[in-house]
């Protein structure tokens, strides 16, 4: 892999990927458009070539899938509680923008595309969740990532274009998003902790999640793109810990006070990733441990 393409490169998880690629001496092109109201600010790597581009925008950005390696679609509409406000939305930025990225990638000749899913394709299935089980989307959030999963899967069975699905379980690290009541939860409670006023907890606080560490799942991209086992092309893999933590034991964690606030639809009461299969296919497992992170997270910020 000598030149990658990685959409939403200049978010939470993108930049994160964008710097591990940079250090690997790989020449990188990112495209993101700061349309994320969870981010306080965006990271653009000065090595990389920056395009602030709508992905939906299919003629601007095709010119720059010319020559790329890889692509790592991370660029969505990613929230479950706005996709539920504005539906038209997650519809067109998850579904017609993996569309454009799948489309230019095939055009110009892309060896493979790592697309970036979401746990919420569970719903409410019982855990641990396995990547073969019937999903069950409660949002136009998941209907949308899962939607492009699809996408991947007919590119790669139709057009030979190469593919690797992953589902992500709650993403929390480096540059997590903090802004606004819908902020991914563990960078929420610490900027709440930070600034003196109480975590917030939806409903009984007792749902629980698995939080996996964003440069974990960078390096699980990295390993997609650079994996010669023809078997992963056109699957999905869970990427998360197989453990999982209910949100009181997080802010009990933080040892800060907390207050509760009312429960929001679309929401699964567990997510729990069965990694078995990116184990054995990918020989992928998570290295960072919540709790460990949380307090070196604290005593730098604290």
């Amino acid at each position: 892999m000598k030149k990658a393409l990685v959409t939403g490169g200049a978010g939470f998880i993108g930049s994160n990927l964008v710097d591990e690629l940079i250090k690997k001496e790989v020449e990188v092109t990112v495209i993101d458009n700061e349309s994320s109201n969870n981010n306080e600010k965006f990271y653009w790597n000065k090595k990389a070539q920056n395009y602030k581009y709508d992905i939906r925008e299919y003629k601007k950005i095709n010119s720059l899938f010319e020559n790329i390696d890889v692509v790592f679609h991370l660029a969505a509409e990613s929230r479950i509680q706005p996709s539920i406000e504005n539906p038209l939305l997650a519809a067109e930025v998850n579904v017609l923008g993996t569309c454009n990225i799948l489309q230019a990638s095939r055009t110009h000749g892309v060896k493979r595309v790592v697309y970036s899913s979401t746990s919420s394709a569970y719903g409410k299935n019982e855990p641990p969740h396995k990547e073969e089980m019937k999903t069950d989307c409660l949002t136009p959030y998941s209907v949308s990532k899962l939607s492009g999963e699809e996408f991947c899967k007919m590119y790669y069975t139709l057009f030979g274009l190469e593919t690797v699905i992953f589902r992500y379980f709650n993403v929390y690290g480096e540059r997590q998003p903090t802004r606004g009541q819908y902020a991914p939860v563990v960078g929420l409670f610490a900027k709440q902790k930070r600034s003196g006023r109480p975590c917030t907890i939806v409903g009984d606080g007792l749902q629980r999640r698995d939080f996996t560490y964003v440069g974990d799942v960078a390096e699980a991209n990295i390993l997609a793109a650079l994996s010669d086992n023809q078997e992963i092309l056109g699957e999905i893999f869970n990427v998360g810990t197989g453990k999982n933590y209910n949100i009181l034991d997080l802010a009990n964690i933080l040892e800060h006070e907390y207050v509760f606030i009312p429960p929001r639809p679309g929401e699964s009461r567990e997510t729990l990733a069965d990694i078995t299969k990116i184990k054995n296919m990918l020989q992928w497992e998570p290295k960072t441990n919540l709790s460990n992170w949380l307090a070196l997270y604290w005593q730098r910020i604290g």
